[in-house]
C-alpha cells in the first residue's frame, strides 16, 4: 500500500514539474511577445512623430499656397471687373480671364480638400499618439 502512495506522490511531483516547465515556457513566449510589442510601439511612436512633423510642414506650405492663390484670384477679379464694359475683342480676353479664374478656383477647392484631409489624418494620429502616451504614463505610475 505504501508503494502505491509513494508512486502517487512521485506521479504528482512529476506532473507538477511538467506543469511548471510548461508555464515557464508559456511565460517566456509571452515575455518575447511583449518585448516585440514594445519595439513595435516605439517604432510606431517615432513614425507618428515623423508624420506629425511632415503634416505640420505640409499644412504650412498648403496654407501659403492657398493664400497666394487667394491673392491672385482677388487681383484677377479686379482685372475682370475693369474690362467688363469693353468691346467684343476685350470681351474674349475677359472670357479667358474668367477661365483662368475658374481654374484657379478649382485648384483652391482641390487644395482645400487636401488640407482638410491632411488635417483630419493629422488629428487622428495625434489623438492615437496622445492616448498611447497617456496609457504609457498611467502604466508607469501604476
Amino acid at each position: 500500500m505504501k508503494i502505491i502512495l509513494y508512486l502517487s506522490v512521485a506521479l504528482i511531483a512529476i506532473s507538477f514539474f511538467i506543469l511548471v516547465i510548461y508555464i515557464a515556457k508559456t511565460l517566456k513566449a509571452f515575455q518575447e511577445t511583449i518585448q516585440s510589442l514594445t519595439k513595435t510601439i516605439n517604432s510606431l511612436e517615432k513614425q507618428v512623430q515623423d508624420i506629425t512633423t511632415e503634416t505640420t510642414q505640409l499644412l504650412r506650405t498648403t496654407n501659403a499656397v492657398a493664400d497666394d492663390i487667394q491673392r491672385k484670384i482677388e487681383s484677377l477679379n479686379s482685372i475682370v471687373q475693369a474690362v467688363e464694359n469693353v468691346s467684343s475683342t476685350v470681351e474674349s480676353f475677359n472670357q479667358s480671364l474668367h477661365d483662368i479664374s475658374d481654374t484657379v478656383a478649382k485648384k483652391i477647392e482641390h487644395h482645400q480638400e487636401k488640407v482638410v484631409q491632411v488635417m483630419q489624418w493629422g488629428n487622428a494620429f495625434l489623438e492615437i499618439w496622445e492616448k498611447w502616451r497617456e496609457r504609457k504614463q498611467h502604466k508607469q505610475k501604476s
